[in-house]
């Protein structure tokens, strides 16, 4: 008996969606018949690649995906995002918190712009999106937010990262008790090193020794990461919130 998962005539937003996992989740979700608005922050190449993106998901359903540009960092632009999609589809069913960004140095050399912009980007933008999504989101609907094996590992030069993940994975928990009483659940997904362009910036001898680590001895893919969001976000996970799913290979270190 197979088991299918349709999310149709559901809303999901996407922030960071251009590329990498948040691209995948929006080919995942569209495929469970999702609606999708795909968030970029309108910087070098985002723009376009969310646009093709929208195009060819558009191709196969059409008018199911919308480009919304927002920088998450700021408050005003997420508000303005989720009054935009209140106008347009009457609010959303399913929020994922994807976007983030690296600036990796190590504590002694790292400038306090390099901290903040982290922490802004990866931890306040998780923030803005649940304060102003909430506010738009239905009843009974879901938020994911992206963790990383970084809040558990500390690694070597990711004091900013490390401490957002972390702060990302607690600040779920909160969530999870707070929007309970609207039926809305709140988890997050902790990946480990998943093949995107963003890990292809990992030296080689780094990625050597990543790999001792992981039991099933490859790095993830973001299919893997988006059908755990897809999941989290479906009844089948009705009774999964304020929880952290780690999808590592089985790293433990």
């Amino acid at each position: 008996m197979s088991i299918a998962i349709d999310l149709s005539g559901k809303v999901t937003l996407i922030t960071g969606a251009s590329q990498g996992i948040g691209a995948q989740m929006a080919r995942t979700f569209h495929r469970a018949g999702a609606t999708i608005i795909i968030n970029h922050p309108d910087i070098l190449a985002t723009r376009a690649d969310a646009e093709q993106l929208a195009a060819q998901l558009n191709s196969l359903r059409g008018g199911s995906v919308h480009v919304s540009a927002a920088d998450v960092s700021q408050a005003e632009s997420v508000q303005r995002m989720m009054q935009e999609a209140r106008q347009r589809f009457g609010g959303i069913d399913f929020l994922i918190n994807n976007a983030a960004i690296l600036r990796d140095r190590t504590m002694a050399k790292m400038s306090p712009d390099e901290w903040k912009s982290v922490i802004d980007v990866n931890l306040g933008g998780v923030f803005h999106g649940c304060k102003y999504g909430l506010e738009i989101m239905r009843d009974n609907g879901a938020i994911v937010s992206m963790g990383s094996i970084a809040a558990i590992q500390g690694f070597f030069g990711q004091a900013n990262y490390a401490a957002a993940k972390a702060g990302v994975q607690a600040m779920m928990r909160v969530v999870a008790r707070e929007a309970a009483r609207r039926g809305i659940r709140a988890n997050a997904i902790a990946p480990g090193v998943i093949d995107t362009s963003m890990a292809a910036t990992i030296p080689e001898g780094a990625r050597a020794e990543m790999m001792k680590n992981i039991p099933l001895a490859r790095f993830g893919l973001t299919e893997e990461v988006a059908t755990v969001a897809l999941f989290l976000c479906s009844p089948l996970a009705s009774y999964v919130s304020g929880q952290t799913l780690e999808v590592n290979g089985g790293w433990r270190g």
